[in-house]
Protein backbone atom coordinates (compact mmCIF):
# COMPACT_ATOMS: atom_id res chain seq x y z
CA UNK A 1 0.00 0.00 0.00
CA UNK A 2 1.17 3.08 -0.91
CA UNK A 3 1.98 5.85 1.36
CA UNK A 4 -0.56 9.38 1.55
CA UNK A 5 2.25 11.34 0.01
CA UNK A 6 3.26 9.26 -2.65
CA UNK A 7 -0.62 8.14 -3.62
CA UNK A 8 -1.40 11.17 -6.49
CA UNK A 9 -4.90 10.51 -6.34
CA UNK A 10 -5.43 10.18 -2.38
CA UNK A 11 -7.32 12.91 -2.42
CA UNK A 12 -9.41 11.81 -4.84
CA UNK A 13 -9.57 8.26 -3.19
CA UNK A 14 -10.95 10.55 0.16
CA UNK A 15 -13.74 11.97 -1.92
CA UNK A 16 -14.72 8.44 -3.38
CA UNK A 17 -14.73 7.25 -0.21
CA UNK A 18 -16.12 9.76 2.26
CA UNK A 19 -19.06 9.56 -0.45
CA UNK A 20 -19.40 5.97 0.43
CA UNK A 21 -19.55 6.14 3.77
CA UNK A 22 -21.95 9.38 3.67
CA UNK A 23 -24.62 7.87 1.88
CA UNK A 24 -26.31 5.01 3.00
CA UNK A 25 -26.73 2.20 -0.42
CA UNK A 26 -24.03 3.59 -2.36
CA UNK A 27 -22.00 0.55 -3.33
CA UNK A 28 -19.68 2.04 -5.25
CA UNK A 29 -18.14 5.03 -7.13
CA UNK A 30 -15.89 5.31 -10.02
CA UNK A 31 -14.33 8.30 -12.09
CA UNK A 32 -14.33 7.64 -15.79
CA UNK A 33 -13.46 9.38 -18.93
CA UNK A 34 -16.13 10.20 -21.22
CA UNK A 35 -14.95 7.70 -23.79
CA UNK A 36 -15.62 4.98 -21.03
CA UNK A 37 -12.06 4.31 -19.82
CA UNK A 38 -11.95 3.65 -15.99
CA UNK A 39 -9.38 6.69 -14.51
CA UNK A 40 -10.21 5.61 -10.46
CA UNK A 41 -12.79 3.33 -8.77
CA UNK A 42 -13.66 2.88 -5.03
CA UNK A 43 -16.16 -0.02 -5.30
CA UNK A 44 -17.47 -2.58 -3.09
CA UNK A 45 -19.64 -3.68 -5.92
CA UNK A 46 -19.76 -7.08 -7.62
CA UNK A 47 -19.76 -5.40 -11.06
CA UNK A 48 -16.49 -5.05 -12.54
CA UNK A 49 -15.55 -1.17 -12.58
CA UNK A 50 -14.11 -1.17 -16.54
CA UNK A 51 -17.91 -2.49 -17.21
CA UNK A 52 -19.55 0.54 -14.71
CA UNK A 53 -17.29 2.96 -16.78
CA UNK A 54 -18.42 2.19 -20.29
CA UNK A 55 -21.66 2.46 -18.69
CA UNK A 56 -21.72 5.66 -17.08
CA UNK A 57 -19.97 6.54 -20.90
CA UNK A 58 -23.31 5.55 -22.43
CA UNK A 59 -25.61 7.03 -20.01
CA UNK A 60 -23.50 10.38 -20.97
CA UNK A 61 -23.57 9.88 -24.71
CA UNK A 62 -27.36 9.51 -24.27
CA UNK A 63 -28.17 12.46 -22.36
CA UNK A 64 -25.92 14.32 -24.21
CA UNK A 65 -27.45 13.94 -26.88
CA UNK A 66 -30.97 14.76 -25.41
CA UNK A 67 -30.02 18.02 -23.96
CA UNK A 68 -28.64 19.18 -27.16
CA UNK A 69 -31.68 17.77 -29.21
CA UNK A 70 -34.19 19.58 -26.36
CA UNK A 71 -32.04 22.59 -26.27
CA UNK A 72 -31.60 22.09 -22.54
CA UNK A 73 -27.87 22.34 -22.50
CA UNK A 74 -24.57 21.08 -21.21
CA UNK A 75 -25.09 17.19 -19.79
CA UNK A 76 -24.98 18.01 -15.29
CA UNK A 77 -25.95 14.35 -14.56
CA UNK A 78 -28.25 10.97 -15.13
CA UNK A 79 -29.61 8.87 -12.65
CA UNK A 80 -30.68 5.19 -13.78
CA UNK A 81 -33.42 3.16 -10.90
CA UNK A 82 -33.44 -0.39 -11.97
CA UNK A 83 -35.67 -2.95 -9.55
CA UNK A 84 -32.28 -4.01 -7.84
CA UNK A 85 -30.44 -0.62 -7.35
CA UNK A 86 -29.48 3.05 -9.42
CA UNK A 87 -26.46 3.93 -11.21
CA UNK A 88 -26.10 7.68 -10.84
CA UNK A 89 -24.03 9.36 -13.39
CA UNK A 90 -22.71 13.22 -12.70
CA UNK A 91 -20.41 14.90 -15.35
CA UNK A 92 -16.77 16.13 -13.81
CA UNK A 93 -15.45 18.92 -15.91
CA UNK A 94 -16.03 18.03 -19.45
CA UNK A 95 -13.91 15.17 -20.05
CA UNK A 96 -14.51 12.73 -16.86
CA UNK A 97 -17.40 11.40 -15.43
CA UNK A 98 -18.43 10.00 -11.07
CA UNK A 99 -20.60 6.85 -11.19
CA UNK A 100 -22.16 6.02 -8.19
CA UNK A 101 -23.45 2.67 -7.80
CA UNK A 102 -26.26 1.89 -5.39
CA UNK A 103 -28.82 -0.72 -3.88
CA UNK A 104 -32.08 -0.56 -3.45
CA UNK A 105 -32.06 0.80 -0.13
CA UNK A 106 -30.38 3.90 -1.90
CA UNK A 107 -31.77 7.76 -0.69
CA UNK A 108 -31.37 8.95 -3.85
CA UNK A 109 -32.07 12.80 -3.07
CA UNK A 110 -29.10 12.43 -0.29
CA UNK A 111 -26.89 11.18 -3.16
CA UNK A 112 -28.04 13.86 -5.16
CA UNK A 113 -26.97 16.49 -2.03
CA UNK A 114 -23.69 14.96 -1.52
CA UNK A 115 -21.79 13.88 -4.90
CA UNK A 116 -22.93 17.46 -6.53
CA UNK A 117 -20.10 19.33 -4.43
CA UNK A 118 -17.83 16.18 -4.64
CA UNK A 119 -18.25 16.77 -8.70
CA UNK A 120 -17.51 20.26 -8.34
CA UNK A 121 -14.35 19.62 -5.94
CA UNK A 122 -13.36 16.65 -8.56
CA UNK A 123 -13.34 19.08 -11.54
CA UNK A 124 -10.82 21.93 -9.83
CA UNK A 125 -8.83 18.85 -8.24
CA UNK A 126 -8.74 16.34 -11.85
CA UNK A 127 -6.18 17.50 -14.33
CA UNK A 128 -7.29 15.45 -17.59
CA UNK A 129 -5.14 15.88 -20.55
CA UNK A 130 -7.44 16.18 -23.61
CA UNK A 131 -5.08 14.65 -25.77
CA UNK A 132 -4.58 11.15 -24.33
CA UNK A 133 -7.43 11.36 -21.72
CA UNK A 134 -5.17 10.44 -18.60
CA UNK A 135 -5.01 12.19 -15.37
Amino acid sequence: MQAASTDPYHTVRGELAALRHQVTGVRGCVIAGVDGLLILHDTMSSAEPHDIAALAAGAHGISRTCGAALGQGTFSEVTIRNSGGYLAVYAVGDLALLAVIGDSGLNIARLHLEARPVTARLSSILTINAVDNRL
